[in-house]
């Protein structure tokens, strides 16, 4: 496998677990999605926030556009529907632009300022792109905690199990 299809798959498996856990989180109340359950952003809606606003600060850095944001704490959008509206839109976007990768775009380097280290920093795309999809996972795994807390069940969530990969994985 090369990286292109690497990345394809950690795509793959991002838009599958995103709708795994908003399945799942839509039929939590709003008060129970809002309660501070001292995660690292501090409840289900806050990490969910997080998780779409450093997407969509990483896909502006990717593609060269501007994305403002305050801080990486900020809450983008309050109403539930409409932010998991604004996660299948920005997932669909993370498919578009992984698939329109090549191998030699993913060695280019890529400079960017950081938020959380204050100043510019430099990476191959490939090693930034690692940190893009690591992250998702990083807190989707905080989710699923919050999502356990709350007696409900997200299913499998491992990436060997990623529903196009089980035809062809199996033995």
């Amino acid at each position: 496998m090369n990286k292109t299809d690497y990345f394809q798959r950690l795509s793959q498996y991002n838009y599958w677990m995103n709708e795994k856990i908003y399945l799942v989180c839509e039929s939590i109340p709003d008060s129970v999605r809002r309660e501070d359950k001292g995660a690292f952003f501090n409840s289900i809606q806050g990490t969910l926030n997080h998780i779409l606003l450093a997407d969509k600060l990483w896909l502006s850095r990717f593609q060269n556009y501007t994305f403002e944001i305050e801080s990486l704490r900020q809450e983008l959008i309050a109403e539930f529907n409409l932010l998991w509206q604004e996660r299948q839109k920005i997932d669909r976007e993370i498919q578009t632009y992984i698939d329109s990768l090549t191998e030699e775009k993913l060695a280019e380097s890529l400079t960017f300022t950081s938020k959380s280290q204050k100043g510019e920093c430099n990476f191959p795309l490939w090693h930034l792109l690692l940190h893009f999809f690591n992250h998702q996972t990083h807190h989707r795994g905080q989710l699923t905690t919050l999502i356990s807390q709350c007696g409900k069940d997200f299913g499998v969530t491992d990436l060997l199990w990623l529903p196009e990969a089980e035809l062809t994985n199996r033995e």
